[in-house]
């Protein structure tokens, strides 16, 4: 019932002064917006660069040749990884579930009067499984097309549309570096990854493009995917020992080789997107602090238009901590109204950046609670001044405000 009472009065007062306790709940409003729509913001580039890490593959390991140079200026790649190297990583490292032997140069592309300049990927059919590529028509190419050199290509979406448009390519010839290629599948859509784009590519067996396309040999990469559950930093550390011991690299020397951890990857992305979303969320917090010093001022207008109010309230028995209380609730009550209809704000302010430009938003349900939460805190602490201030009235000073 006491509840109820209080409820009654701040409602009343809301009321009373329509405008003014439009304009103090408005700050509030746009500060729990902006935490929201903040938020979303965040969390939603924090799963498109995770998702993107994650499209590369699953419990993967990246060994590439090191850098070389005099004086430790870097001036080229090294030519020192071979395909020894990736048959004795599977043979003699625990815990390597598959090995993919990699290069990689330009190819370009001919189908009848169309071109495309792509990248050439030479690789087994482990790169597949090891890169988390999965096919939309076709098929891959057999152990058996690799041995002997075999001319089969598998193209990704993007090289397909620049060539042959809607058309299926299955089964089509195709031009690459001016030499007859079989099209034999066609990759899923992964996007683009910024620095690489997966889907405007043609792989080839790497035998093939070995020998006949890039007269190389020696490897760009050895993909490496470990078993589930295993400890990526442990076989990180044997395949070092292994390729140290192969390379017959000296113990004081440096290696000529760097492999890449995909879960250092994933955590330096992690703590890159966390910094940024408190980040975003310090920035329109400020916003909500502001419109929390809007609601004390208009307490303070309040207690000082009502003076007369309490007085008369003391003087017929109400304590200090009932006037402590009423202009309290007041104050809190304006900041959950504010807050609510902030969240709804927020809401469709995120939707509508998700829809109107590249930004990805994801709202998270522990956001608008945050943020309902930090609005109430915030009518509690700009709140309780005015209160206070109002509970220690004298009650006869009061009855003689004018």
């Amino acid at each position: 019932m006491y509840f109820i009472t209080l409820l009654k009065v701040a409602m009343f007062s809301l009321v009373s002064n329509k405008l003014r306790s439009f304009l103090a709940v408005l700050g509030i409003i746009i500060g729990v917006g902006a935490v929201i729509a903040m938020l979303a913001i965040a969390d939603g580039a924090k799963a498109q660069v995770l998702n993107s890490i994650s499209a590369m593959g699953t419990q993967l390991l990246v060994v590439r040749p090191g850098q070389h140079g005099p004086g430790g200026v870097h001036i080229g790649t090294q030519q020192n990884l071979t395909l020894e190297d990736a048959e004795a990583i599977l043979a003699e490292v625990e815990n390597v579930h598959a090995v993919a032997p990699v290069v990689q140069g330009r190819g370009q592309v001919k189908y009848y009067e169309n071109n495309a300049s792509c990248s050439l990927v030479g690789t087994s059919i482990t790169f597949f499984p090891i890169r988390a590529f999965d096919l939309d028509k076709g098929r891959l190419f057999s152990d058996a097309e690799t041995e002997r050199l075999a001319h089969v290509a598998i193209l990704g979406p993007v090289t397909v549309e620049n060539l042959m448009g809607q058309d299926n390519p299955v089964g089509a010839i195709v031009k690459i570096n001016g030499m007859n290629f079989q099209v034999i599948g066609v990759t899923k859509s992964k996007g683009d990854q910024g620095w690489y784009n997966p889907d405007d590519q043609v792989v080839v067996p790497y035998t093939t493009a070995m020998k006949q396309m890039l007269g190389v040999d020696y490897l760009r990469e050895i993909d490496i995917q470990c078993k589930p559950g295993a400890d990526l930093n442990t076989v990180q550390d044997a395949v070092t020992t292994l390729l140290r011991r192969r390379h017959r690299i000296l113990p004081e020397a440096l290696d000529d080789f760097e492999i890449r951890n995909q879960a250092e990857i994933l955590d330096t992305a992690s703590e890159v997107t966390r910094t940024f979303t408190i980040l975003l969320g310090a920035v329109a917090g400020i916003s909500l602090l502001v419109g929390g010093i809007g609601i004390m001022n208009i307490m303070l207008v309040t207690v000082t238009e009502r003076t007369r109010e309490i007085g008369v309230r003391k003087a017929i028995g109400a304590k200090n901590r009932d006037i402590l209380r009423q202009f309290l609730f007041e104050s809190i009550f304006m900041s959950g109204l504010g807050g609510l209809l902030g969240v709804v704000a927020g809401v469709g302010a995120a939707k509508t950046i998700g829809s109107l430009t590249m930004f990805t938003v994801e709202i998270q349900p522990k956001n608008i609670l945050l943020a309902i939460m930090f609005a109430c805190v915030v009518g509690i602490f700009f709140g309780y001044y005015p209160a206070r201030r109002a509970a220690k009235l004298n009650p006869i000073e009061a009855l003689r405000y004018e």
